[in-house]
Formats: C-alpha cells, sequence, structure tokens
C-alpha cells in the first residue's frame, strides 16, 4: 500500500468523521429549537412592572442605607440630611432601573 493510498483513506475517514459531526450538530440544534424559542419567549415578557419595581427599590435601598448608617458609626447624626438625600435619589434609579430591566 502506497502513501498516496494510505492519505486518500486518511481524508476519506476525516470527510466521514466530519459529516458525522455535522449531522449530529444539526440534529441537536432541530432538538434544542423549543427550548430556544421557550427561554425566548421569556424575552418579550410583561416584566415587573413599576408598582413591582418600587417595593423592591424600597426594600432594597432601606437595606443598604441602613448597612451604611451602622458603617458610618459616630458620623450618624450630622449626616441625617445626606442620607436623606441619597434614600431618595437611589430609590429613585433603583425603581426606573428595575422595571426598565426586569
Amino acid at each position: 500500500m502506497s502513501s498516496d493510498d494510505k492519505d486518500k483513506r486518511q481524508a476519506r475517514t476525516t470527510l466521514i468523521a466530519l459529516v458525522v459531526v455535522l449531522a449530529l450538530a444539526v440534529a441537536a440544534v432541530f432538538v434544542m429549537v423549543p427550548l430556544i424559542a421557550d427561554s425566548a419567549s421569556g424575552l418579550f415578557s410583561e416584566g415587573m412592572g413599576l408598582k413591582d419595581a418600587a417595593v423592591v427599590a424600597f426594600f432594597v435601598t432601606v437595606a443598604l442605607l441602613v448597612v451604611f448608617a451602622i458603617s458610618s458609626g459616630d458620623g450618624l447624626i450630622g449626616e441625617l440630611q445626606f442620607v436623606l438625600g441619597g434614600f431618595f435619589s437611589f430609590f429613585l434609579v433603583l425603581w426606573l432601573m428595575i422595571a426598565w430591566i426586569f
């Protein structure tokens, strides 16, 4: 057997392997289509809405500002105006971002 015959056999084996892998990939895509369609349908759902986002944003903001107040220590007494301003601005940003993203 010459090296040319070996090369032809190796090329044929490689071609058959590539065809099998390609056929398996196509079959996998056809099997995955319903799963992909189900996950893609969730992208166009209504989402959370402004009312639900306001509730989530309120509790996240309160929890975060409690952590800030505990970690501030002695600066808590003179910082009330900044905490209130930060609360309302942080609440507004979180509220709109949660409603927009979710």
